[in-house]
């Protein structure tokens, strides 16, 4: 696969920024975020990418790494907990503005995918159910959506406009998301299987399409996650 490393200044962070990009600028754009305490090396690392090498390679997608700021902001215990969304939330803009301009232009196309595992998942399905008219794709790997033990019991209005799970059943046009594939996958060994499930109820509650893939002998860790996405891809 060809692989490239992009950094820049951002405004939005005050600081440079970091990706791997991996494929020619063809076919989806895919934005895969990384998990917990992970940065933009990790889903290489753990080999992520090269599971998806044939569908980079034939020019189906390219796949975006950005880095992470989850030590800045929601494990940050040095800062009130309103400053942790704030943080968060200058990333979000990172993701909403630099890359995804940077794929869509790369790529030739009005929308992105987005994607990720465990607390990737939580990146990549607030950003999907936030800014729907910008996400054609959302992918979920043993997803973990609750972010609320981040916050020590503090709450305002940014972490529920933060909380998919506090926000999504209150939305008043739901048919803002027709247009996307939305998969969430999990197995029965998944330490997180509820959260997806928990998900899908609410999805189904507000007639939103989905794919909930329950699957067998399936656990919370890179090698199910390996199998998972490049079956995913062949369905995009």
């Amino acid at each position: 696969m060809t692989e490239r490393y992009i950094r820049w200044w951002t405004p939005h962070l005050s600081r440079d920024f970091e990706m791997l990009v991996f494929g020619e600028g063809r076919g989806l754009p895919l934005i895969l975020f990384p998990t917990s305490f992970g940065n933009y090396r990790q889903n290489k690392d753990f080999h992520l990418t090269d599971a998806c090498s044939d569908y980079v390679d034939s020019g189906r997608v390219t796949i975006y790494c950005p880095d992470a700021i989850d030590l800045d902001s929601f494990y940050n215990k040095a800062i009130h907990p309103a400053d942790r969304m704030r943080t968060h939330m200058a990333f979000e803009n990172v993701i909403t503005h630099d890359v995804f301009d940077h794929a869509r232009r790369e790529c030739s196309t009005h929308r992105v995918g987005v994607c990720g595992a465990s607390l990737g998942a939580y990146h990549a399905a607030n950003i999907a159910f936030r800014h729907p008219d910008a996400v054609s794709h959302f992918i979920s790997l043993s997803g973990a959506f609750d972010i609320s033990d981040f916050f020590d019991g503090y709450y305002d209005d940014n972490i529920y406009f933060n909380s998919p799970y506090d926000y999504l059943p209150n939305i008043p046009d739901p048919w803002r998301f027709n247009h996307m594939k939305i998969i969430l996958g999990t197995g029965e060994w998944d330490n997180t299987r509820h959260e997806s499930f928990r998900l899908s109820q609410i999805l189904n509650a507000k007639g939103i399409h989905h794919m909930l893939d329950d699957r067998r002998w399936c656990g919370h860790d890179w090698n199910y996650w390996r199998e998972m996405l490049p079956h995913y891809l062949s369905m995009t």
